[in-house]
């Protein structure tokens, strides 16, 4: 898991936004942002590319974590609820997988376990190692 973890830490964008990577299994991860004063957008709540942002860098590492290179091909997210502070977290679980395709869903969730988005990913698994 050290290979994944230092993988997924380069990620620049994610770093820019303030998200963190708290743990990552086979295909598991949860990742967290603090909600800070630019992730708002022009209604006072937490922008959807932001929200976004954290649920696809979960599914980056849940996807990546079999130590093979994994891209998505097709994802969506439904918002359920709007925040404006606090702290999201972005919890990913593996549905599937074969060897090249593996499914995934991330729920991300506000300090009080209410459900913010949820995010279906479809990854295709490369042959490249990481």
């Amino acid at each position: 898991m050290k290979e994944i973890k230092e993988f997924i830490n380069r990620d620049q964008f994610a770093k820019h936004s303030g998200i963190e990577l708290l743990s990552v299994a086979l295909g598991q991860a949860i990742a967290r942002m603090t909600v800070h004063p630019w992730h708002l957008n022009g209604v006072g709540t937490v922008q959807g590319g932001a929200i976004f942002t954290l649920a696809d860098f979960a599914f980056a590492a849940a996807c990546n974590s079999h130590g093979k290179v994994a891209v998505a091909v097709n994802v969506s997210i439904t918002f359920m609820k709007a925040v404006s502070t606090g702290v999201l977290t972005a919890e990913a679980r593996e549905i599937s997988i074969n060897p090249k395709l593996g499914t995934y869903t991330i729920t991300v969730t506000n300090e009080q376990k209410q459900v913010v988005a949820l995010f279906q990913g479809l990854a295709y698994r490369k042959e490249q190692q990481l």
